[in-house]
């Protein structure tokens, strides 16, 4: 909302400076975002006489004139034609700078020297087009400068208005918050309504079809007006708050909308078919050109003001081409209607039209204002118009809204505030705000909120009043009692935190990709038919198909994530992701929403260098990464099994994980087919986990065991094994022999090849033995040994070597 200093000071007497009452509005909940002078920067522009006017002795359409400037005769060459010696002008001497950063200087025309210029009211500000220089009206002191002269020094407000604030969307408005928190009384507009023509129940009817749309609807007729130009101080006053003036009888209505906040409409009588307002809504899709020359079409939900054939205006939006002021305008029927806020709001929306008009009903107008605003107006274009205002006004106003009574507990303001105010005090601010107050009994006021407050609905809204004109810098300071006490993560909290680092450390970044998927997508990874996975939870009002069903596995959103990111040549991709899969219950019941861990690796192992060979990732990488991993949540007795693996997987190159006999998790290359459904093009290698078997098996206790005080010993076992055989079946054989004194048992080589027979492979293991007790000999030793090698003749097809 732009107001402007001395048009506050017409409804409301005040000795503020403009930052004083900057700083007050501010305080009551009106920011003021910007305050702009009007004519602070001209005051080298002055009042001038043109003594002389010649014509240019080297141009036809120029002249020299004498002008003097109070103090001295200043030759000044001008280009317009619209003076004449003895004419009132705005002289801008040498040094005045004029808008746009324009310095006039002396300068030479066409051979004769200029010592100034005479401005026009566009090159001072005052309007956005001009047809020649600004004549003054005669009699103002010479030399004096044009604003201070004129009256036209002034200061403009630019005040942010949150969206409930609608009464004051107008300078009554805002004016009425001065004069609340001043202590001072609102002076009105005043004007006088002459009703000299016949009964407007003679030249117009009035009819509303839809009143829940329309409550109210009111109508002035004003016959005999001539169109023209608005009067001076109108225009300035319009231009300043940024409303470009069109003619007398249009610029009347935006002087009162922004006077009183009201919206008015001017038919043209003579287009109304019938002098026939009717109030309903539009048939679906009914083409209606508006003002603004396009072509609109609505729907049985917008609302329409129509004549007896045909709409005539968007109600509460814009006016139709069918029936505006033109010059030829004589009789009009001047509108002051209240529409349904949400009536407006959703025409205006939906046609994607925004004015002021809309602006103010789409918030909630007064329906209580109408007709002082369509007096007001009325007078005005009796005034600067010509008319002849029609004896009485139609009022159509089917069921009265009544003002709202809100019950208000005295003993609430100081529970909210924490302040102590008199039932005087309240009593003094609602009085200064335009309430009504009774008090039905002691400690109860019955607060009666007039139409133009839509925002005040309830108890706690009149105590935030109470706040506002008492002064929030007046409310104490204190500290709340509060108790402390320490948020602690839960163990599944931290745990997922020290995952999450683990990963990072780790050189993985971690992805957050969407909760919904395609469930097409389950195609794409291969997904047996009948895995439980496809059995997904669907959105009820999804937004795409690509996104219609919650996720039931990890994996599609990092395939999409690393092929979005090797498409872009970033070829190095290590991701993972802990969030929540969402797994469907009976139906009724709320899902299974457990957490899992998943990533995804591709390309170098290590950053390119100098120093550094260029390895891929592989297997082994990912299968290092999970022992990490495990032995970082202190989970023991794990192991990898090639079986029942997933159909995404290569074939022999992935394998499940257990921690005994509990699958929690599986790893390894992801099948070609699968890269090339996703348009990747190297080897990715993907691990997933369950963490909430993660967690249900981690130890809190680390076991430690103190330094060994004997030597190790340690024998090798060579031996030939089938390609089937697990190297990991092998090593569990010989871990559970019954014998204390192996230590471990480690794979330390792998052949196949020359020497091999077909369908077998070489592995070499080292077995380690170490007793607590003592040192163990040689001759102990080997038959320990001994008897983990017959135990592997007998328990696995091994050969020797």
């Amino acid at each position: 909302m732009i107001v402007t200093y001395n048009w506050l000071k017409e409804f409301v007497d005040f000795d503020l400076s403009s930052d004083a009452l900057s700083d007050l509005l501010t305080m009551i909940g009106l920011e003021v975002e910007g305050v702009r002078p009007i004519g602070a920067d001209f005051d080298e522009v002055v009042v001038a006489v043109v003594r002389e006017k010649l014509q240019h002795p080297n141009a036809d359409k120029l002249s020299l004139c004498q002008v003097d400037s109070g103090k001295e005769i200043l030759t000044i060459v001008c280009g317009a034609q619209n003076f004449n010696e003895g004419d009132t002008v705005a002289l801008a001497q040498i040094g005045a700078v004029l808008p746009g950063d324009f310095r006039i200087k002396r300068s030479k025309i066409r051979g004769s020297e200029s010592f100034g210029m005479l401005c026009s009211e566009k090159e001072l500000g005052l309007a956005e087009e001009s047809d020649g220089i600004m004549l003054l009206p005669a009699g103002l002191p010479l030399g004096k400068p044009v604003f201070e002269a004129l009256g036209l020094k002034d200061v403009i407000f630019e005040i942010g208005l949150t969206p409930n604030r609608a009464d004051c969307l107008s300078v009554i408005g805002i004016a009425r918050e001065i004069a609340a928190v001043l202590g001072k009384k609102v002076k009105y507009p005043s004007y006088e309504v002459r009703e000299q023509g016949p009964p407007i129940q003679e030249m117009a009817t009035i009819r509303i079809e839809d009143a829940d749309l329309c409550p109210r609807y009111m109508a002035r007729y004003i016959s005999g007006c001539t169109i023209g130009p608005s009067p001076a101080w109108m225009v300035t006053r319009l231009n300043a708050v940024g409303i470009r003036s069109i003619n007398n009888v249009v610029d009347i209505t935006n002087y009162v909308l922004l006077e009183y906040g009201h919206p008015l409409h001017a038919f043209d009588h003579q287009l109304l078919a019938g002098g026939t307002v009717i109030v309903r809504r539009a048939e679906e899709g009914e083409r209606f050109v508006t003002l603004d020359g396009q072509e609109r079409v609505l729907t049985c939900n917008d609302l329409t003001i129509r004549d007896a054939d045909k709409a005539i205006a968007l109600a509460g939006v814009m006016g139709g081409e069918n029936s505006e002021i033109s010059d030829s305008t004589t009789n009009i029927l001047l509108e002051s209607a209240y529409f349904a806020p949400s009536a407006i709001r959703r025409t205006a929306r939906r046609l994607g039209m925004h004015t002021e008009a809309s602006h103010r009903f789409e918030r909630g107008a007064d329906v209580s204002v109408l007709c002082r605003a369509l007096d007001r107006a009325a007078s005005l274009m009796a005034e600067f118009a010509g008319g002849t205002i029609a004896s009485g006004s139609i009022d159509v106003y089917p069921e009265v809204l009544l003002p709202r009574t809100i019950p208000f507990r005295l003993d609430r303001v100081e529970r909210i505030l924490g302040i102590e105010l008199s039932a005087e005090a309240v009593t003094k601010i609602f009085h200064d705000l335009e309430f009504a107050v009774e008090c039905p009994e002691p400690g109860i006021l019955q607060v009666t909120v007039p139409t133009f407050r839509v925002d005040l609905e309830r108890e706690i809204d009149l105590i935030e009043e109470v706040a506002r004109l008492n002064g929030y810098e007046n409310i104490p300071v204190t500290m709340p009692n509060v108790r402390t006490f320490s948020d602690r993560p839960t163990r599944h909290q931290a745990l997922e935190r020290q995952l999450r680092n683990l990963f990072v450390a780790h050189g993985l970044s971690e992805v957050i990709t969407y909760s919904f998927i395609n469930p097409t997508v389950f195609d794409g990874i291969l997904l047996a038919e009948n895995d439980a996975r496809r059995k997904t939870i669907g959105i009820l009002n999804p937004l795409t198909e690509e996104q219609s069903v919650m996720r039931t596995t990890l994996l599609p959103g990092l395939l999409e994530t690393t092929a979005r990111n090797t498409s872009f040549r970033q070829l190095n991709v290590q991701v993972f992701e802990m969030r929540r899969i969402y797994l469907p219950k009976e139906e009724g019941e709320l899902p299974h929403e457990p957490v899992y861990a998943a990533g995804i690796l591709t390309g170098l192992r290590d950053p390119e260098c100098w120093n550094r060979s260029r390895d891929s990732i592989d297997f082994y990488d990912v299968k290092g990464l999970l022992e990490n991993i495990f032995e970082t949540l202190c989970i023991s007795k794990i192991s990898f099994e090639a079986r029942e693996l997933d159909l995404y997987y290569h074939p022999g190159k992935a394998c499940n994980v257990y921690v005994g006999k509990e699958l929690v998790g599986s790893f390894g290359e992801i099948h070609p087919t699968v890269q090339e459904n996703f348009t990747v093009e190297k080897p990715l290698y993907y691990f997933e986990l369950n963490f909430e078997k993660l967690v249900s098996l981690s130890n809190e206790i680390i076991s430690v065991s103190p330094p060994p005080r004997f030597p190790e010993t340690f024998r090798d076992i060579a031996m030939l094994v089938q390609d089937a055989t697990e190297t990991g079946a092998v090593l569990d054989c010989i871990r559970g022999n019954k014998i204390k004194e192996i230590e471990n048992a480690e794979l330390f080589d792998l052949y196949k090849g020359k020497g091999i027979p077909d369908g077998h492979k070489s592995i070499a293991v080292r077995v380690r033995y170490r007793s607590s007790e003592r040192t163990l000999t040689d001759e102990e030793v080997n038959r320990l040994h001994e008897r983990v090698v017959q135990n592997l003749l007998s328990k696995i097809n091994v050969t020797i070597r």
